[in-house]
Parts: structure tokens; sequence; C-alpha cells
């Protein structure tokens, strides 16, 4: 028990849609009354299951229901689960950003949190001053910030910028300096969420190497959520896996990506979601042709082949600057490829209410590594406001063919296949 330095027992996590709080003076009143004699809580009886997927039957819903874990000093936990399943709600509630509605937290030591760009800087203030402020918050002295200073300005490839208001960072500038910060000032505990997608190749090689060191070279723990599976199998040495705000697998990081795989393989052979957002659109309509302008009668198709997806549906309400996207995710549920209207030049300024949108979008060959694909689409004005959104509008299995001579399978862990003449 004393290698415990973090405990989870029976968290949940209720909010009420669309309100702050209980939203009205009579159910505060109720609670307050229940409380009084004794009793439990009335509002904790009720409430959805965190389901993004079915539609609310409550106003209440449990972001996070009855989660319990432990983590042992020096370990590294990773926290794995589609968007929604509840992975940073949890991190907050860990790192005393938010309280549990039910449950306790056991912490031992200083806990150090990475939740969004900037957590915790002042954009006001330089890089230099935010540092120092990082580690007053953490409850370091002066002296102790002053040791780690040099070293953090240079670990965050800032040096030039360092004494400039942080306001003017880019978003990976801010990550950078965040991560070196909560990295080197020694934290007990350091919980990241997946803000390190932000930076670049360069730098997540040198986080993650940081993490290692700070896992296994001072024996330090670090809780880690992200939706990079060979990120979590190299860095953690345990999983847990959360689905509708619920643990449905604890265990060794290789078994809980599998588990993860597996319940992504169900998603894909599920039906198409869709989600109509304000009755912008009505009547969509969606089919898929290979190169023959044949329609598809089947998921397979073969490495090397063209794709034609055309959409229609119909203008309900006028849409200014009508955009679309795909996004292509494989069975990890990483994404190897989004597509944009914007890709080819191809721009509707005005949707005009009452007209029918009829467009095709022809792909080049496909040269995904061999293996099953899921693609999500999406429909927004501005490529910001959501108005339409389809998750698994189109599911394929790509098999290998004769575009490639190779005789054996195209390795699994790559993502593309690029085609070379050798001579």
């Amino acid at each position: 028990m004393s290698d415990i330095i973090l405990k989870a027992e029976n968290i949940s996590k209720q909010y009420r849609l669309g309100l702050v709080g209980t939203g009205t003076i009579s159910h505060d009143l109720n609670r307050w009354w229940h409380k009084i004699r004794g009793k439990d809580d009335p509002f904790l009886k009720i409430g959805d299951t965190n389901d993004r997927s079915s539609t609310a039957e409550s106003d209440y819903v449990w972001a996070l229901k009855d989660i319990n874990f432990e983590v042992k000093r020096g370990e590294v936990l990773g926290i794995i689960g589609k968007n929604g399943a509840g992975k940073s709600t949890l991190l907050k509630i860990l790192s005393r950003v938010t309280g549990p509605t039910t449950g306790t937290i056991k912490t031992k030591g200083r806990i150090a949190s990475l939740l969004e760009v900037g957590t915790g800087f002042h954009p006001e203030m330089t890089g230099r001053e935010n540092i120092y402020l990082n580690g007053a918050i953490l409850g370091m002295t002066k002296k102790e910030i002053k040791l780690k200073e040099e070293e953090i300005i240079y670990f965050s490839g800032c040096q030039r910028y360092i004494d400039t208001p942080v306001k003017r960072y880019s978003s990976g500038m801010r990550v950078r300096l965040a991560f070196a910060v909560a990295a080197h000032l020694e934290p007990d505990i350091l919980v990241i969420d997946e803000v390190l997608a932000v930076g670049d190749a360069e730098f997540q090689k040198k986080a993650i190497g940081k993490m290692q060191d700070i896992s296994k070279g001072d024996g330090r723990t670090v809780l880690f959520v992200s939706h990079n599976m060979a990120a979590v199998k190299s860095l953690c040495t345990r999983a847990i896996v959360l689905e509708h705000g619920k643990v449905v697998y604890e265990g060794s990081q290789s078994n809980a990506v599998n588990f993860y795989t597996s319940l992504a393989l169900n998603n894909f052979n599920g039906e198409a979601k869709h989600y109509n957002i304000g009755n912008f659109i009505s009547n969509f309509d969606f089919a898929v042709f290979n190169e023959d302008d044949e329609r598809l009668n089947t998921n397979s198709i073969l490495l090397g082949d063209k794709l034609t997806f055309q959409l229609s549906f119909d203008i309900v309400e006028e849409i200014n600057d009508l955009s679309m996207s795909f996004d292509f995710f494989n069975l990890e549920n990483e994404l190897i490829c989004h597509v944009t209207n914007e890709d080819s030049g191809y721009y509707i300024n005005k949707a005009y209410k009452g007209s029918k949108i009829d467009i095709s979008i022809s792909t080049d060959r496909i040269l995904f590594i061999p293996g099953r694909y899921l693609v999500n689409f999406w429909i927004g004005k501005s490529h910001i406001e959501t108005v339409y959104q389809v998750e698994n509008i189109f599911n394929f299995q790509l098999e290998q063919s004769d575009f490639t001579k190779r005789t054996r399978p195209l390795p699994k862990h790559a993502k593309l296949y690029l085609k070379t003449i050798w001579n």
C-alpha cells in the first residue's frame, strides 16, 4: 500500500445538460432538504449514460460513473477511449480542476497538469515569468525554480522568445513551454492530456523521452491520455479503457490497446450515425462508386483503387460558406487522412434556402496499408460551426493487390504505401 501514490474510489461526475449547476432554486432546496435529513441526493438516482449517439431522455448525464483504480509510484498509466468517453473529465478531477459528484481521490505529493494548451499561463506575462508563476503554484521556492530555469528554457526550444508575452506565442510554442515547465518542476504525479498532438514530431519525440525519464529514472508517476496507440504501447506500463464514462478494461498496455481496437471494430460494424444540428439540411443521401462508375455493393476494395463519393442534400436554411470534410480512421482510431472541399479549390459561398446540393468527390488511388478503415463526414459553416455530421458514413476493408509486386503482406505498423519504380 505504501507504493500507491494515487487512488480513485467510486468517482462519478454528473452534469445537467444546458445549464450551470442544478439550474433551479427548487432543485437546490430539494437537495439541501435531503441532506439535512441524512438522505441520499435524489438527483444521484437519475441521469443518462454518457453516450453521444443516443437521444437524451433526462436533463442529467453521467460524464463518469463509478471509476475505481490505483496507480503506483513510478507507473505510467495510459487512459484511452473514444472522444466523449470521459478521459478529460477524469483528468480534471484528478488535477483538482473540478470536483467529483461522488467519490474520493487520494494522492501523495504534488500534481502537475497539462490539460490544455498553455494551461495556467498568464497571457500578459512573459514565458520566463510564467515559469516562476507555475513553479509557485506547485509550491516550489524561487530558489528551486531558478535551478531548473535554464534547463526548462532549453528543453522548450523557446529561448529567443522567453521574455516575450505568452499571448504572442503560437499554440505549438505554448505547449512546448507548458510541457517543459510541468516536466522539469519535479511533480510527484504528472497529468498529461492529448496536448502533445499540437507539437511537431521532433518535440513529441523529446516529450515522450522525457516522460520515460521521469517514470523510469526519477520514479515519478505519469497519467497519459492519448489517441496515439503506438505512444501508449511504448510509454505506458498499464492502461485503462473508458467507454461512456465507465472503465470497461484495465490491464497491461498491450492488452488494453487490443481491447480498445476490438471496441473500434464493433463501431466499424455498426450503422452510420447522423447528427443534424440546427435543421439546416434535410434528405441527406450518400453513395460510393468505383472507377467503372458502378455503385459499390461490397466494403472490400483493393490497394490502388480509386473511389467516387456522391452526396446530395436539401438546404432548409441558408448557409454561408458551406464547408465539407471527410476523416479516415484506422482500427487504432488514428486519423490517417483529412479531406476537405478546399483541397481542390471547390467552394459554395452561399447555399440558398430551398436549393438542392449534388456533389461528386473523386479520390486518387488509395494507398493506405491494407486493413480496416472508417470514414466520418462533416458539413459546416466556414469550417467552424457544425450543421450536419455522419459517423461511420462508410467503412471498408482494403486488400493487398497486384498494384504492388511485393509477394509478402505489407507491414501492418506502417500507415501508407509509397509506390516506387526501381531501375
